[in-house]
């Protein structure tokens, strides 16, 4: 039987290794919140799923879809930054925006909303907008540096 094993050695001596250290080093060079990618995901699951929690489905059917809508689509802005750090983070000013939206949605797409829903989009909201400022706030840190 071959052995078709490959030998390990020391990275150091490859070609490229000086490119793959910059390139390492630019990446998590802005990873100054990376702390703040979980929270924005669960405010973006919490948002999507509020509907269900705070039974306002029946009574409130297309604000549940627009909360759905927007929960989703910080969730998938919030794994952009953990995937994409580089290219996304310029999309931070997008949740301070979408917070801002969901503040004052609930009494443009709901009708007659009940003061629990009011209540959970103005916390859902400013939550999402606070920590979208923490997100902007960082990269402009970063691009000064």
């Amino acid at each position: 039987m071959s052995n078709v094993s490959h030998p390990r050695s020391d990275i150091g001596a490859h070609p490229d290794v000086s490119e793959m250290s910059a390139r390492y080093d630019r990446v998590l060079g802005g990873r100054d919140v990376a702390l703040v990618d979980a929270p924005v995901l669960l405010v973006g699951l919490y948002c999507a799923v509020s509907p269900w929690v705070l039974h306002f489905t029946a009574s409130q059917p297309s604000l549940a879809t627009h909360n759905l809508i927007l929960g989703i689509a910080i969730a998938v802005l919030a794994l952009g930054f953990t995937v994409m750090p580089e290219r996304m983070y310029g999309l931070s000013w997008a949740i301070c925006a979408i917070g801002a939206w969901l503040i004052v949605s609930t009494w443009i797409v709901g009708t007659s909303p009940d003061a629990g829903v009011v209540l959970n989009n103005i916390i859902v909201g400013a939550l999402t907008f606070l920590l979208g400022l923490v997100c902007a706030g960082a990269v402009m840190k970063s691009k000064k540096t």
